[in-house]
């Protein structure tokens, strides 16, 4: 049965859908059907077709209470946009259906697995936010929420860690028929840490482990886990709030994190080597992961960043977006990622240019319309004569032009 309050976001995705031109949308990234966007959710392969949902806010195209917005593909490129899944309408979510992830039931179902949020007043006179983890089940468009929510709360978590930071689950199945979610927490001495859940028929879940803590090195809280086997490692990502700069690896602010080691699967056991940036750039965030039938490892991620979020003109009917999927690999303990090869299909209309020199602003011909992918190598003519900045401009007028540009290090 559809709640009210679900049935009224429904209704209005439908008709704000109908503002918006395609032209005011990306062609490649997947936005916000209407409102505000922000984490991919619920990464999953279900009956035939990539199921992606995404925190989702209809009415306003700022942040506000979190419903799961919902998307279909056939090739995580092209994407039909389907009402809205869920709706923050019970006592245990009602300010709030935050981030989580999607699995296929032995049974058919679809299983959601989610952040219920509920704001406290605290003594100070302060409001914190009450984390607990829900599931709601559902055909791929209709999901039922679970009659026992929520299913884990702060008596399922460790001693000393915050019931106000414990949320964002990612559930996978094991090969032995049994689940696994990993959700992020924060412990007594306020760094990030990932907790592991375990279950026999994915309703009912048990406090495990914790299968990695970050003891200061990345940031704090450790927001939107995944985990899963690539390439003979496991692989934990990890988005980190209040990073600290190192070096060139990792910027400040909120980052991504991949942690590469050792997994014993039947010990539930992680045992980490390597760490990285899963993205060098700020406009970045919250990413998720699918397996795809042929067996590729997928990413796909918030392609915004908190810090100019509030970047925006009051016009738009919509805000936020996914980065293009990207294929994972492990090599020599470093993650690698490429763009899936769903992309391939997308190219025509080849512009070659070879050995150009650039001594000042040139045009090169040949290149038209509003997308482009575009391989780029350049190097300095003299090898003791380093340039200071390189740009290429697209779809300039004589107001406009989209501009990427980079310094050499």
């Amino acid at each position: 049965m559809i709640s009210q309050a679900l049935r009224e976001a429904r209704e209005f995705e439908e008709e704000s859908e109908k503002q918006i031109q395609e032209t005011e949308r990306p062609s490649f990234h997947l936005t916000a059907r209407t409102g505000w966007m922000n984490d991919p959710n619920g990464f999953s392969c279900y009956k035939g077709q990539y199921h992606l949902f995404y925190q989702y806010n209809p009415y306003d195209t700022c942040w506000g209470a979190m419903h799961w917005g919902h998307a279909v593909s056939r090739d995580m490129l092209h994407w039909e946009y389907l009402p809205a899944a869920l709706a923050p309408d019970e006592l245990y979510d009602k300010d709030g259906c935050f981030s989580g992830s999607a699995i296929e039931l032995p049974d058919g179902r679809h299983l959601l697995m989610y952040t219920g949020v509920v704001r406290e007043k605290q003594e100070n006179g302060g409001i914190c936010e009450v984390q607990t983890q829900c599931l709601a089940v559902g055909d791929g468009t209709d999901y039922e929420k679970y009659e026992n929510n929520p299913v884990l709360d702060e008596r399922d978590i460790p001693e000393g860690s915050s019931r106000f930071d414990f949320r964002d689950p990612k559930v996978w199945r094991k090969k032995d028929g049994t689940y696994r979610a990993l959700i992020g927490s924060r412990p007594a001495d306020g760094s990030g840490q990932v907790l592991l859940y375990a279950s026999e028929d994915g309703l009912r879940w048990q406090y495990r482990k914790v299968l990695a803590a970050n003891n200061d090195r990345f940031g704090k809280m450790w927001e939107c886990p995944d985990f899963f086997e690539l390439d003979g490692k496991g692989v934990l990502i990890v988005s980190p709030q209040d990073m600290l700069p190192r070096e060139l690896e990792y910027h400040n602010g909120n980052g991504t994190v991949c942690l590469i080691g050792e997994y014993d699967e039947e010990t539930d056991t992680f045992t980490e080597q390597y760490d990285q940036a899963v993205d060098y750039g700020i406009d970045f965030y919250a990413p998720q992961t699918v397996l795809t039938p042929d067996g590729r490892r997928v990413l796909i991620g918030w392609m915004q960043n908190w810090e100019t979020c509030a970047v925006r003109t009051p016009e738009d009917k919509w805000f936020g977006q996914m980065s293009l999927p990207r294929e994972l690999s492990v090599r020599d303990g470093r993650l690698y990622q490429n763009p899936i090869r769903e992309l391939e299909e997308r190219r025509r209309d080849r512009v070659e240019y070879r050995e150009v020199l650039v001594r000042d602003a040139i045009s090169l011909e040949g290149i038209r319309g509003r997308r482009a992918d575009i391989e780029l190598a350049v190097r300095p003519a003299d090898e003791q004569r380093l340039y200071r900045k390189f740009a290429v401009r697209f779809a300039q007028n004589a107001q406009y032009q989209t501009s990427v540009s980079f310094r050499p290090l």
